[in-house]
């Protein structure tokens, strides 16, 4: 049996190696894999950069939201070829694809709908492996004055301080408020305590006069609203 060679990324047809197909074909020709390809750098001892690109990218799904969720130990330890440098590269670069599309939403809209709300706040938090629970503060046209971050959490909640998020909303001096989170597990359906928090800040909030209009989970794959369903 002829032992195994790998091809090099310099041994590829040069239509095949990433760098060179950028320059002479432009950056929107290439695949997924092939820009992983070119941040990972080199491949293992049995297979070329654009093969583990390949690799890593399959077993995510093909997916870049779930490539976005990745961590530097499952990398490690899933994919040979990758060490810490390349875990770390693939990281740091899902972070700032992700704080790139924070930037893009810097320019605070008017909220007409929970579909608003989701456009918002998906780059903010659409993709984390954790959760993290944020509230909008809406002035009487219901254009969104300031984004708060209430608390990050682990895989399964956060801790809600309602009496900071009211204090926020009467320093921003805000009409009303939108309330969201994020569900790592994709599980768009609100769980009990998310409910309970839901009409907990409800009733606080109209005892400020300052209402609650909506609270919107958001999963990678879509979005559940109270106001929509009824449950405000």
């Amino acid at each position: 049996m002829t032992p195994y060679t790998k091809l090099s990324i310099k041994q590829l047809a040069v239509e095949d190696r990433p760098r060179e197909k950028l320059l002479q074909k432009g950056i929107s020709t290439l695949s997924d894999a092939e820009l992983l390809a070119i941040l990972i750098g080199s491949g293992s001892s049995k297979e070329s950069a654009v093969d583990l690109a390949r690799k890593i990218m399959a077993g995510y799904r093909n997916n870049l939201n779930e490539l976005g969720k990745a961590e530097i130990d499952h990398l490690k330890s899933n994919f040979h070829g990758v060490g810490e440098a390349k875990a770390i590269t693939i990281v740091a670069a899902m972070e700032l694809g992700r704080r790139r599309l924070q930037h893009e939403s810097l320019i605070m809209p008017v909220i007409k709908s929970s579909q608003d709300v989701y456009n918002l706040l998906t780059p903010l938090i659409g993709d984390l492996p954790h959760e993290e629970f944020w509230v909008l503060m809406l002035n009487r046209a219901n254009k969104v004055l300031f984004r708060y971050n209430v608390s990050k959490g682990g895989m399964t909640g956060t801790v809600i301080d309602v009496r900071m998020i009211l204090k926020k909303a009467l320093e921003t001096r805000a009409a009303s408020i939108i309330l969201s989170h994020n569900h790592p597990s994709g599980n768009k359906q609100p769980s009990n305590a998310d409910t309970k928090i839901t009409h907990k800040l409800k009733d606080a909030g109209a005892l400020m006069d300052i209402p609650v209009l909506d609270h919107v989970i958001i999963t990678d794959n879509g979005y559940f609203s109270f106001a929509d369903e009824g449950m405000l």
